[in-house]
C-alpha cells in the first residue's frame, strides 16, 4: 500500500508552518457546549431522574436507580468471566503501579523553626472523596481503571467512586470491574459522559457528590468539567493521544516505526511524530511503515494512515540538540527515546508527560505494565502539568505556631506590612498580640 507520511525539515519552516506542526487536535467545545449545559442542568435539577434520562438518550441504556451502582453479583459475574491470563496480567500491572506510586507518598508532615519561637510546617492529607472517570467510547479500558484506582487507594482517599459508561446491555466491562476490585475499589456507577460529571459534581439521590474528578474523556466530558469548575475540582484535562519518538542515527528503524504507530492507532485525531537528525533513519522508518500498516485491522490502519498524513509524520532536524529543543517545545504526552546514551539525554528532556528510555522501554509497557502512570497531560500542557499520581489525590496545608518569644520576631513586621497595604483591622489584631505578649514577658521577667 502507498502511505502518505508528512515530512518536515525543521530548520526551513516558516513561523506559520512551525505553528501548524506544533498544533494538535483540539476538542471543539463550542459545538457541544449548549447540549452539555442542558445535560448538566438536567442532572443538577432532577438528580437521578435527569441522570437516567440522559443515559437512556445518549447511551441507549435504560436503567433504574437501583441498577446505577454495580452490585456484588455483577462483581462476581465479572470474576467468573475474566480469564486467568487476564486476571494475572491485571494483578501484575497493579502490583507494579502500586509499587511506583507508593514511592510518591510525601512525608506526612514536617516542621522547622524559622526564627526563635516561630515554628512553621506543612502536612499532607488525602482528599475526602474522588470520582474516577473511566471511558468506554472506543473500547474497554481496564488499564485506565488501574491507573486511577491504585494511586487513589495508596493516597488513602476515604471515599473512592468510579463512573464508566454502560455497554449496550447495561453492564460494565468485566476486566475493568476485576481491576477495580483488585485495587480495593467497589463503588462503581454505570454512567458516563457529561451526565456522569454532573452527578459527581452536584450529587443525586444515588450518587454521592465528590470533591475532585480525575480521568480522561471525550469533548462532552471535558466540556462538562469546565462547566462544573468551582463546584468540584475537575482534575487534569485530557485530549487525543500523542507521542514523539526521538531517535539518533543508531536507533533501530523497526523499533522506531512500530512505536510510531502505537499512539496513532488510538484515533484519527491523535498525533505521532518521529523526530531525528538522521535522514537515513527517517527513510528506513518510512520504508517499513506500509507493511506494518498492512498487518493492522482495517480500523486501526485507517486511524494510523490519517495520523501520519495529519497531526503526525517525520520531523528532520540538524542535530540531536535541535531535536531535544523541538521535543521540549512540543511537550508530548508520551516521549520514546531511542538514542545511544538515553540517561545522558534525560536531564535535557524537560517537557513530557512520560519519558521512556532505551530500545526495550516500549510505550505499551508504560501504558499497561511498568507501573508509571499512563494518564498524562496532552496538547502541550506537559509544559506545566504532570502525569496523574498519588499527590493528585492529596492536598497539603501549612501550619504555624508562634511563642511569646517569636511574637517579637514577626509581629512588628506584620503590623508594618498590614499598615502599608491599608488593612487597619489586620494591623490592629497583630498589634494586640504584640502588646499582650510583651506584657506577659515583662510580668514574667
Amino acid at each position: 500500500m502507498t502511505v502518505r507520511v508528512n515530512r518536515y525539515r525543521l530548520g526551513t519552516l516558516s513561523d506559520d508552518e512551525r505553528r501548524v506542526l506544533m498544533q494538535r487536535a483540539r476538542a471543539d467545545y463550542s459545538s457541544v457546549e449548549a447540549d452539555v449545559r442542558a445535560i448538566v442542568a438536567d442532572v443538577r435539577e432532577r438528580g437521578d431522574a435527569g441522570l437516567l434520562a440522559q443515559t437512556a438518550r445518549l447511551d441507549g441504556v435504560e436503567l433504574t436507580p437501583e441498577q446505577l451502582r454495580v452490585s456484588d453479583e455483577e462483581f462476581a459475574a465479572a470474576e467468573a468471566a475474566v480469564s486467568p491470563e487476564v486476571r494475572t496480567a491485571l494483578e501484575t500491572a497493579i502490583a507494579n503501579i502500586k509499587h511506583h506510586h507508593k514511592a510518591q507518598l510525601p512525608q506526612e508532615s514536617w516542621m522547622q523553626e524559622v526564627r526563635p519561637g516561630v515554628l512553621v510546617g506543612e502536612r499532607w492529607t488525602p482528599i475526602a472523596s474522588v470520582g474516577l472517570y473511566v471511558p468506554r467510547g472506543k473500547g474497554s479500558f481496564p488499564s485506565v481503571m488501574t491507573m486511577l484506582c491504585a494511586p487513589a487507594v495508596i493516597a488513602g482517599v476515604p471515599e473512592i467512586a468510579v463512573c464508566t459508561p454502560p455497554g449496550p446491555d447495561g453492564t460494565v466491562d468485566a476486566a475493568s470491574l476485576v481491576a477495580a476490585s483488585i485495587c480495593g475499589v467497589r463503588t462503581i456507577y454505570k454512567m458516563g459522559g457529561a451526565q456522569a460529571i454532573a452527578a459527581f459534581a452536584y450529587g443525586t439521590e444515588t450518587v454521592r457528590r465528590v470533591e475532585k474528578i480525575i480521568g480522561p474523556g471525550n469533548e462532552y466530558v471535558s466540556t462538562a468539567k469546565r462547566l462544573v469548575y468551582g463546584e468540584v475540582d475537575p482534575g487534569l484535562p485530557a485530549g487525543p493521544s500523542e507521542s514523539v519518538v526521538l531517535c539518533d542515527a543508531a536507533a533501530d528503524p523497526e523499533i522506531a516505526a512500530r512505536e510510531l504507530l502505537v499512539e496513532a492507532e488510538h484515533g484519527a485525531n491523535s498525533a505521532a511524530l518521529l523526530v531525528t537528525h538522521s535522514v537515513a533513519l527517517a527513510d528506513a522508518v518510512e520504508k517499513l511503515l506500509p507493511d506494518l500498516l498492512d498487518a493492522l485491522p482495517q480500523q486501526r490502519r485507517d486511524f494510523c494512515t490519517k495520523v501520519l498524513a495529519g497531526y503526525g509524520g517525520i520531523v528532520l532536524t540538524d542535530d540531536l540538540a535541535e531535536s531535544v529543543a523541538f521535543v521540549n517545545e512540543y511537550a508530548p504526552e508520551h516521549l520514546r527515546v531511542l538514542v545511544t546514551n538515553p540517561f545522558e539525554l534525560l536531564p535535557k528532556l524537560t517537557n513530557a508527560g512520560e519519558v521512556l528510555l532505551g530500545e526495550n522501554t516500549s510505550i505499551p509497557f508504560g501504558n499497561f505494565a511498568i507501573g508509571v502512570n499512563a494518564i498524562l497531560p496532552t496538547g502541550g500542557t506537559a509544559r506545566s502539568q504532570s502525569c496523574v499520581g498519588t499527590l493528585d489525590f492529596m492536598k497539603r496545608s501549612g501550619f504555624a505556631y508562634v511563642s511569646d518569644e517569636g511574637v517579637a520576631a514577626v509581629g512588628p513586621t506584620a503590623v508594618t506590612l498590614a499598615t502599608y497595604e491599608g488593612f487597619p483591622a489586620h494591623a490592629a489584631a497583630a498589634q494586640f498580640v504584640v502588646d499582650r505578649a510583651a506584657a506577659r514577658t515583662r510580668t514574667s521577667g
